[in-house]
């Protein structure tokens, strides 16, 4: 794990180029000028949440009505998340993507909380494909993300570190 060096500005123009027209989210620190530009992108509608499982059922609500959302929460809020996430995307067969808050790490890549240490051996015990950010050219991974995750009709994770200061 190595320390972000994703540029914001290029992040969102990505996700609007992806054609994301809905962001449900719970907003962290650790993303703040990431949620400042989706909030000024007259193509995205932000959707502010209490609890970060209630992100999956506004996506599921949304991919139903042929929109394409991008859930965006923190790795903690996705551990609590579960029930959400096995009810909508492995039941109901719904593909969302989340795009998952990945702290815990610090700037030489080791892990300063056990969320750092958790989040993919959660992801990958729930069955969930996840691709990470690192850096600007790890950006195609977006739209990826979103292919298998219709291809497979399940949900599928973009981990994305805090942003440097």
């Amino acid at each position: 794990m190595t320390q972000i060096s994703v540029t914001p500005e290029l992040l969102v123009r990505t996700i609007v180029e992806n054609g994301v027209t809905h962001v449900p989210y719970l907003p962290d620190i650790e993303h703040d000028s990431t949620y400042q530009l989706m909030s000024r992108a007259p193509s995205l509608t932000m959707i502010p949440v209490s609890r970060e499982g209630e992100t999956m059922a506004v996506a599921a609500g949304l991919i139903v009505g042929g929109k394409k959302p991008l859930i965006v929460i923190q790795n903690t809020g996705m551990f609590e998340s579960g029930d959400s996430i096995r009810g909508f995307g492995h039941y109901a067969r719904i593909p969302f993507v989340m795009m998952v808050g990945y702290r815990g790490w610090d700037p030489a890549g080791h892990p300063k909380d056990s969320a750092a240490v958790y989040t993919e051996p959660v992801l990958e015990a729930w069955g969930i494909r996840s691709f990470p950010i690192l850096e600007d050219a790890d950006l195609s991974r977006i739209a990826a993300a979103y292919s298998t995750a219709t291809e497979t009709g399940k949900p599928t994770a973009i981990l994305l570190p805090e942003e440097t200061k």
